[in-house]
C-alpha cells in the first residue's frame, strides 16, 4: 500500500497555521485578533497558490506586501527560514501511526510524495514516520513528480510489487488518483472534507477516515 504524505498522513493545514504563528512572533509585534484572522486566511491562500513549489519566497513577499511587518526577513534568508521551521510544525496523529503499523503487518508500505528532499525528509523524521515505511520516494530526489506514472512505478519496483497488487491512498484527485491510475494502480481517494469530485477521474474507493483502510485487511 502506497501513501501520499501531505494532507493524507500529515495535516498540512494545521502545520501552516503553526508556521503562521512563528511568522507572527518573528516579524510582527502586536496584531489585533480580527487582523490575525484575516492575515492567516491570506497566508493560507498564498501558500496554497505555491503548493508544490520548492521556492517559498513569494509566499512571504505577498504576505509582507499586504501586511507590512515590523521586521522583514531578508529575501535571501526566507527559503532557509521556511526549510528550518516548517517541518517542525508537523505532528503525527497517534491513531494514524496505529493504522499504518496494523497495515504493515499485512503488506509492504511506502510513501510517495512531491516536494523538496530536505523538507519532506525532515517531516518524516520529526514525526517518526520513517520507522513505519519500507521505502519513501520524494519527487525532488528521484527527478519526477506526481502525476507522472514513473514515480509510482519506482515505488513498486522498490517494493517488488506488481501494479495490480497495489493500492495508493492520496487526497489529490489529479496528482494522486489520476497519477497512480496511469501506472495501473488502484487509487483510494482520501477525502475527509467530503468535497465533490468534479473531474472525470473515478477512484477505486473513497474514504473520509484512514481507519476505513483496515477493512481491506480485517
Amino acid at each position: 500500500m502506497l501513501f501520499d504524505l501531505d494532507d493524507t498522513l500529515l495535516d498540512r493545514d494545521m502545520a501552516v497555521e503553526k508556521m503562521f504563528s512563528i511568522i507572527l512572533e518573528k516579524c510582527y509585534k502586536e496584531v489585533e485578533h480580527i487582523a490575525k484572522g484575516e492575515m492567516l486566511q491570506k497566508f493560507k491562500e498564498f501558500d496554497k497558490n505555491s503548493y508544490g513549489d520548492n521556492d517559498k519566497i513569494k509566499v512571504f513577499v505577498f504576505l509582507f506586501e499586504e501586511f507590512p511587518p515590523q521586521y522583514r526577513l531578508p529575501r535571501n534568508y526566507i527559503q532557509d527560514f521556511w526549510n528550518q521551521y516548517f517541518p517542525q510544525c508537523f505532528s503525527i496523529n497517534q491513531n494514524t501511526l496505529k493504522i499504518i503499523n496494523t497495515i504493515k503487518k499485512h503488506v509492504k508500505v511506502a510513501i510517495v510524495t512531491n516536494g523538496s528532499t530536505q523538507r519532506q525528509n525532515a517531516k518524516v523524521m520529526n514525526t517518526n514516520l520513517i520507522s513505519c515505511f519500507d521505502t519513501i520516494i520524494i519527487s525532488e530526489e528521484v527527478g519526477f513528480s506526481k502525476p507522472d506514472k514513473r514515480i509510482f512505478e519506482l515505488a513498486l519496483n522498490k517494493l517488488n510489487v506488481k501494479p495490480e497488487d497495489a493500492l495508493f491512498v492520496g487526497d489529490d484527485i489529479k496528482k494522486d488518483i489520476e497519477g497512480c491510475q496511469k501506472a495501473n494502480i488502484k487509487g483510494i481517494w482520501f477525502n475527509p472534507h467530503m468535497v465533490m469530485n468534479d473531474t472525470k477521474t473515478k477512484p477505486y474507493d473513497e474514504i473520509n477516515s484512514l481507519d476505513r483502510l483496515l477493512r481491506y485487511f480485517t
